[in-house]
């Protein structure tokens, strides 16, 4: 079990919280963990965003105005 000290909305304050043995096979990446002053569960999600590609951003000549 791994330990971590994480806000808790129910003990408003500071709790250590710890991992649960995982059913779902994620092992020490389960993001499932418990308050061990109350008992809250709460769920960490992670996100893995791609860096976005960026368009030509060239200024191209509006329809009324021509290019000197």
């Amino acid at each position: 079990m791994s330990d971590r000290e994480l806000y808790c909305d129910t003990c408003e304050g500071v709790q250590p919280f710890e991992m649960p043995p995982c059913a779902d096979g994620h092992g020490a990446d389960c993001p499932e963990l418990l308050c061990t002053g109350c008992g809250t569960a709460v769920l960490i999600a992670t996100f893995a965003f791609q860096p976005t590609r960026l368009t030509d951003r060239r200024r191209r000549p509006s329809a009324g105005r021509h290019a000197a």
